[in-house]
């Protein structure tokens, strides 16, 4: 069973002003100006396509996934396809060296997934002079700080504030202390965390009482989370703005017993999904990074034959938690990794 359904994904983020496309997703909407590149200046081509997909960093699965998407698609369209990533989500420096080889290479297309735009931005600029597509993937930024062709990913604002809601539909007290955990200072963790502290701030009961880096992962999460509980033993929920971080706090929460505290992520990580099941995390916003991966290939597809306009696709995200995990990890292959068990 298909947990998003394209007709379904479509209507739940029609939006009035959208722009035509080719394949079977949503209606793109307009990047700002001066972030969309020109694609009726891209080399035209009947076939022969080389694509490079440039996650942030091997170390997280979620990005993997979204490269198993892309290559799954990939295979059935005969398209060569090949990832380029550096180890850790923290070595900015060699994913612009990446960047660099992809451009050298003479790909067709980049899909580009960085947590610094800054810094990708000269090399995308470059990579479009020299009539390489780029698509940015698992992002929702209307102005890029250079011309890309094309965005796909879910709206991390709007995804993490529907955690926010979550948390004020089940307070587990009538007051509640919070504690946040950002990632890697940039887009994504100001969004994410923007979002949830969009939808909670202010509302009665809400007490925001510390918010710390995991710098993205496992062990930073649980760093992070060891801090925070330390220095704040009554705390009652704790957010984090990926599935990793939160997957480290319920570690640090174990060992320090605290097995009481609300743990909410953002992602939809297959390891993350089983921690819902087994009830030591209790929601996250699935993301759907396999789905992402499919629909960035389509729409990379389509900027490279010029059906595609230009603009931004926004993909599914829902809340998940012990009430709905069980359908998801049900189907295995939409998954990635697979979950360590049949369900």
């Amino acid at each position: 069973m298909k947990i998003f359904a394209r007709a379904a994904i479509a209507a739940a983020f029609a939006v009035s002003t959208v722009i035509a496309h080719a394949a079977d997703y949503p209606a793109p909407q307009p990047l700002k100006p001066t972030a969309q590149a020109d694609i009726g200046k891209l080399p035209s081509k009947s076939g022969g396509y080389t694509i490079a997909y440039m996650p942030p960093a091997t170390e997280f699965n979620y990005y993997i996934a979204i490269g198993e998407g892309i290559k799954a698609k990939a295979a059935k369209a005969g398209v060569n396809t090949f990832m380029l990533a550096p180890q850790s989500g923290a070595d900015i420096n060699g994913q612009m060296g990446m960047i660099q080889d992809a451009i050298t290479r003479k790909v067709d297309a980049i899909i580009l997934s960085t947590h610094d735009e800054a810094a990708a931005a000269p090399l995308v600029k470059q990579a479009v002079a020299k009539g390489i597509a780029v698509v940015i993937v698992n992002s929702d930024i209307l102005d890029f700080p250079t011309p890309v062709h094309a965005v796909v990913g879910y709206s991390q604002r709007k995804g993490t504030h529907l955690m926010g809601d979550y948390l004020l539909a089940h307070m587990p007290a009538k007051s509640v202390k919070i504690g946040v955990i950002a990632g890697q200072e940039g887009y994504h963790s100001t969004e994410r965390v923007g979002g949830f502290l969009d939808a909670v701030k202010g509302k009665p009961g809400i007490n925001i009482v510390s918010t710390l880096s995991g710098n993205w992962n496992v062990e930073g999460g649980n760093t992070a989370a060891m801090d925070m509980l330390q220095a704040n033993p009554d705390i009652d929920v704790i957010f984090a703005a990926n599935d990793y971080m939160i997957m480290g706090t319920s570690q640090a929460a174990k060992a320090l017993g605290r097995s009481k505290v609300m743990l909410l992520g953002n992602d939809g990580d297959t390891a993350g999904l089983e921690q819902i099941a087994a009830g030591t995390v209790t929601a996250t916003v699935n993301t759907a990074p396999f789905q992402m991966g499919e629909t960035a290939f389509d729409v990379t597809m389509d900027v490279l034959s010029h059906k595609y306009k230009g603009g931004f696709v926004e993909t599914p995200a829902q809340i998940v938690d012990k009430t709905n995990v069980l359908p998801i990890l049900k189907d295995p292959a939409s998954l990635y990794p697979k979950p360590s068990k049949a369900y």
